[in-house]
Order: C-alpha cells, then sequence, then structure tokens
C-alpha cells in the first residue's frame, strides 16, 4: 500500500507562497522584455452572497458572503506562453482575506507537440455536471453555496504534455500533487455524519513521492463527425473513506484516499436533431478487488446518455440520465458495518437544463435540476441573469435539496436550501 501523511496547513502556505513568488516573478520578466509579442490583462470584481433559509450549525445565516478581486494576465513570446488568473479574497463569515492562484502556467507549443507546465484546470468528458472520466478535482462547497459555476473546477499542478500524430491526438498529464475535491463545511451545511460523536479525526493525503504520482492519458479523434475519446486514469479516489479506529467504541477516525483506476470512453456529435453525448467508465478500486473492505468503495461501472436540443431561437433543452453499477454487491453488504447506510446496487440519476435568453440575450432564465429515481431525492436549480452592459451582470438564484433518505447525496443537504447573489464588473 501507498505511503500516507497528513498534509499540513503549514506545508500547503509554503506552497501558496513558492507559488506567488514564482509566478510573480514570471509576470516580471515578461512585462521587462521589450520582445514580448502579445500581453493582455483581464478581471474582474465580484460580489457573491448566499443566504441559508435555515439558520447553519454554527448559528450563522449565511453559506457564503464575500467580495472577490480576479487578475487574468495572457503574455505570449514566440513559441512560449504564460497564463495567470489570480484570486484575492475577503470573506466575511471568517472575517478572512485569501489569495490564490487559480491558475498558473507556461506553455511551450510546436507543430506535432505542446507542453504544458503549472496550475491548470483540466476538463474531460461530455457530461453537463456529471463527471465520470474528469477524474480531476471539484470544489463541491462553492457549488452547493451558489458560487458562480467557474468554481467548481480545481486546479491540478502537474505537466499536460499534447501529442498530434495524423491519426488521432494524445494528452498525457502527470500530477506529482494530490489534490482533494472540497466538500461543504460542517460549520455551514448540515451533512450526515454515521459516527457523530467521535470529533478526533485526521485527513491523511497520498504523499508527493514518484510512487504516488497520478497518471492520466486521454486519446481523442474525429469518427464521421463525432468526438471520440478514450481514457486511463491511475491514482486515488478524490473523495475521503472513514477508518475509525473501534467499531464497537471509535474513539479516532481518520480519512484517507484508496487507490484507483479508471477506463472510459465518450462519443458526442450531432444527432435526432440534437447533440448526442454518450459516456462510460470502469472504476477499478485497487485496493478492494473482492469488495470485502468496508473502508474502500467497491469498483464500479459507470454510464452516461446525455442529449441536447434548441426547440426554437434562444431555448435549449439538455437531458441527461445516469447511473452507477456496484460489482460485488453481495460481499458489501455482507462487510457494511452495522448502523451505516448502504449504497444501492445500482444507483440511478437524472438531469434536465433549461435555458431562455430574451431581450437581445441580456436576460438569461435556466433552470437545472438533479433527481434520483433510485434514490428519490434531489436538487434544483434556478437563476435569472441579466447584463446591464458589455461586462456588468447580476445573477439571482437558489440551490433548493431534498427527498430521499438523511443520507443520500442531496436528501441530507435538505436543510441547506440557499438563496445566492452574485454581481460582477469584468474589464
Amino acid at each position: 500500500m501507498s505511503e500516507y501523511r497528513s498534509q499540513r496547513p503549514e506545508a500547503r502556505r509554503l506552497k501558496k507562497v513558492f507559488l506567488i513568488a514564482f509566478f510573480l516573478y514570471s509576470v516580471f520578466r515578461i512585462l521587462s522584455s521589450s520582445h514580448a509579442s502579445d500581453i493582455s490583462i483581464h478581471g474582474f470584481l465580484q460580489g457573491n452572497y448566499s443566504f441559508g433559509t435555515t439558520e447553519n450549525p454554527d448559528g450563522d445565516d449565511f453559506k457564503w458572503l464575500e467580495e472577490r478581486f480576479q487578475l487574468k494576465l495572457d503574455a505570449s513570446r514566440g513559441p512560449f506562453h504564460l497564463f495567470i488568473k489570480t484570486d484575492a479574497s475577503f470573506g466575511h463569515i471568517d472575517d478572512e482575506a485569501d489569495i490564490e492562484i487559480r491558475e498558473g502556467y507556461a506553455d511551450y507549443t510546436d507543430a506535432k507537440w505542446d507542453l504544458r507546465i503549472g496550475r491548470q484546470i483540466i476538463t474531460w468528458g461530455p457530461g453537463d455536471l456529471i463527471f465520470i472520466n474528469d477524474v480531476f478535482p471539484k470544489d463541491y462547497e462553492a457549488f452547493f453555496s451558489g458560487r458562480p459555476l467557474e468554481y467548481l473546477k480545481k486546479g491540478i499542478d502537474g505537466i499536460k504534455a499534447g501529442v498530434y500524430p495524423d491519426f488521432a491526438s494524445f494528452e498525457i498529464i502527470v500530477i506529482p500533487f494530490f489534490e482533494p475535491n472540497d466538500y461543504p463545511d460542517s460549520k455551514r451545511f448540515f451533512m450526515f455524519d454515521p459516527m457523530p460523536a467521535v470529533t478526533s479525526r485526521e485527513e491523511n493525503e497520498p504523499s508527493a513521492t514518484l510512487e504516488n504520482t497520478e497518471l492520466a492519458l486521454r486519446v481523442y479523434r474525429d469518427i464521421k463527425g463525432f468526438d471520440a475519446s478514450l481514457y486511463l486514469y491511475r491514482g486515488y479516489f478524490r473523495k475521503p473513506y472513514m477508518i475509525p479506529d473501534d467499531l464497537i467504541n471509535p474513539t479516532k477516525i481518520t480519512l484517507r484516499y484508496p487507490e484507483l483506476s479508471v477506463y472510459g470512453a465518450s462519443l458526442q456529435g450531432r444527432a435526432l436533431d440534437g447533440v448526442l453525448s454518450l459516456e462510460a467508465g470502469y472504476y477499478d478500486s485497487r485496493e478492494d478487488g473482492g469488495g470485502n473492505d468496508y473502508t474502500v468503495p467497491n469498483s464500479q461501472t459507470k454510464f452516461l446518455i446525455g442529449y441536447q436540443r434548441q426547440f426554437w431561437e434562444d431555448f435549449t433543452v439538455g437531458l441527461q440520465y445516469y447511473g452507477e453499477y456496484m460489482h460485488n454487491y453481495s460481499e458489501y453488504k455482507e462487510n457494511q458495518p452495522s448502523g451505516f447506510p448502504l449504497d444501492r446496487r445500482f444507483y440511478q440519476l437524472a438531469t434536465i437544463r433549461l435555458t431562455q435568453f430574451l431581450m437581445h440575450q441580456t436576460l438569461k432564465l435556466s433552470f437545472f435540476s438533479f433527481c434520483s429515481p433510485s434514490d428519490g431525492d434531489y436538487m434544483l436549480n434556478p437563476e435569472i441573469k441579466y447584463s446591464f452592459a458589455d461586462g456588468i451582470w447580476a445573477a439571482i438564484g437558489g440551490n433548493i435539496f431534498g427527498g430521499g433518505e438523511k443520507w443520500n447525496q442531496f436528501g441530507q443537504l435538505e436543510k441547506n436550501d440557499n438563496i445566492y447573489l452574485q454581481l460582477r464588473y469584468e474589464f
């Protein structure tokens, strides 16, 4: 088994300081170069406020309450390209200021290959808010809090190489530093916890060693007008799994990230007067091939069928059906501890997205919904967005959760309904 360690806050801060110093130096070098052929600077000022319809566990009413300033620098010089996206924010709930490198990478481009090094956001697969072969980190707290959708995706620190022979294109990704998903904070969100009395908890992430380096490969090409892709991934689950020190009288819980391999494919193209999307992936849980270890998720097969069509001018409908089939289900049921919820052998999820533009596309009405036919829970997200002028817009919307059991994906969020407001000035 791979070595695990706890990544301390000091290490994260040191990594952040190093990244900021490195990219500030890169900016200085490019701006001071008289040979830089193209430099652009953009950004935005934003206010983001989310009000919970019920009081949070910590007694506050807000899920999110902040102002944010983003600066994007894009510079090129011959085959080299530098891109930096930096956010500075102040959150009123904790009265804390923060600065982060959302993205920061350097590119080199040649006729048949290219290379990207640094922090980058990677998106794989055709799913709309359903991720099968997109195994890269997500921020679900941002999503459930009513932040702009771009904040659902997190960057990875790694290397991406593209190779483009005539018969297909290849994308190779190396990730030496593990980055987990972010989930809602227990101070701001009511979440299901099978062992709420155990407060001593430790989170262990895979250490940054050669053995633990994540590897991903995408092979893609056009096949008769359809975008076809094959995917391979070797790394870790980004959701932590609980290991109590004792099942009868636990005093401590360790959260760890088991080993994972994913093998998948996708196909997307025009069909039936719209756009048809197909995707599938096999999740190989490498530490629990027999399904006997309750601390490690079983292997699964996942699939997605999606369809999008514009029915009239500026009105679009998107539909998706998603399924998860758990392998070795009998062994899973037999070894699941008493008091822990049982997942289903076959989990189903359906989504619908409705989008209507009005008033010369300055007004956008949208509705997105998750609904699980197997679990009976749901999430509804209506939103109204209005553009006052170029680069100035506001959006108001809501996140509504419910149904199912107290441990289901959206059922556990039933007390976390919120109304959000987003205001942005872009330059």
